[in-house]
């Protein structure tokens, strides 16, 4: 049933499960606060922090550059979020949910209001970029047209392609490729082979989060006509999916170790990935898997961190 908490109505109203903390009282601060949706801006954290580590690889870090592609990479995932929240919300997806809060399918906050934040937080990372665009080369634009038309595509328009089970291949590509050797070019002004390592690394487990989050929403998200990977491919091979990503990411490491064997430091993320894979390969399934969303991200972060460090350790 779809959650609704209007002015006049309960005179407590019903707890809320945030992405970070129990609402009990729905106030407009840790309502906005649960739409951004926390626990997946490590996703936005860790491929700026990979790529930074490629660039240190290549001596050739520009501090004011990495914070310029930390907001354009934290300004696209919250735009991204509240894109999200909005277009689920109005096309009615999001009206059962075992997840976090959502703002327009839980009736608590206006759907042109989420619509005009999700506007603005991809119009601040649109800003930001063309800021990086002008200080290294105008082609980046057409890189930053590309993610802005993905980030509102994907459930929004009318036929966004990730009801089409594409959402993985975007995350890859935008939250690994893109953003890992974009942040080491902007810098660098190249891309080594470690950085593609590393793209590819942090692509895989950002795709991992997606898969988990996926993989707990199959039995609404079929009833809803929303075809996710998850759907398609069906309970048991989404498991195995969950589990292919993460070697992936493992197998990435000890491409980047020819280049320099500190790059295996990226290791130290391995405990948190396990815990991840232990819980999606027991079965777990609904609320159960909601903390697998938090180890992945967890992982994605402390996999960026180390391998980071390890190049820039090996430059």
């Amino acid at each position: 049933m779809r959650q609704r908490y209007l002015d006049g109505g309960h005179a407590d109203p019903p707890p809320v499960v945030a992405d970070c903390c129990l609402v009990t009282s729905p106030s407009p601060t840790r309502l906005w606060i649960a739409g951004a949706r926390p626990r997946t801006l490590p996703a936005a954290v860790a491929p700026v922090v990979a790529g930074t580590g490629a660039a240190a690889f290549a001596d050739a870090v520009v501090w004011w550059k990495v914070l310029l592609a930390l907001g354009v990479s934290l300004a696209l995932q919250i735009g991204v979020n509240f894109a999200n929240d909005y277009s689920d919300g109005v096309r009615g997806t999001d009206d059962d949910r075992v997840g976090p809060l959502r703002l327009v399918g839980s009736g608590l906050v206006p759907a042109g209001r989420v619509k005009a934040a999700a506007l603005g937080f991809l119009g601040l990372g649109a800003a930001l970029g063309f800021a990086l665009a002008a200080t290294t080369t105008w082609w980046l634009l057409l890189v930053g047209v590309a993610a802005l038309a993905a980030a509102w595509t994907y459930t929004g328009g009318p036929s966004p392609y990730g009801y089409r089970a594409l959402g993985e291949v975007s995350v890859f590509l935008f939250f690994g490729l893109v953003a890992v050797l974009g942040t080491e070019y902007v810098q660098a002004e190249r891309i080594t082979a470690p950085g593609v390592a590393a793209a590819i690394g942090v692509g895989a487990l950002a795709c991992a989060i997606l898969v988990a989050n996926n993989l707990r929403d199959i039995p609404t998200d079929t009833v809803s006509g929303k075809r996710t990977l998850a759907v398609v491919l069906g309970d048991a091979r989404s498991r195995t999916f969950y589990l292919l990503l993460h070697l992936t990411a493992a197998a990435t490491l000890a491409w980047a170790a020819f280049s320099t064997p500190w790059a295996l430091l990226g290791l130290v993320a391995l405990p948190l990935g396990a815990r991840g894979a232990r819980t999606v390969l027991g079965g777990a399934t609904g609320p159960a898997l909601i903390p697998v969303l938090r180890d992945t991200g967890l992982a994605q972060l402390v996999y960026a961190a180390g391998l980071a460090a390890g190049l820039a350790i090996g430059a």
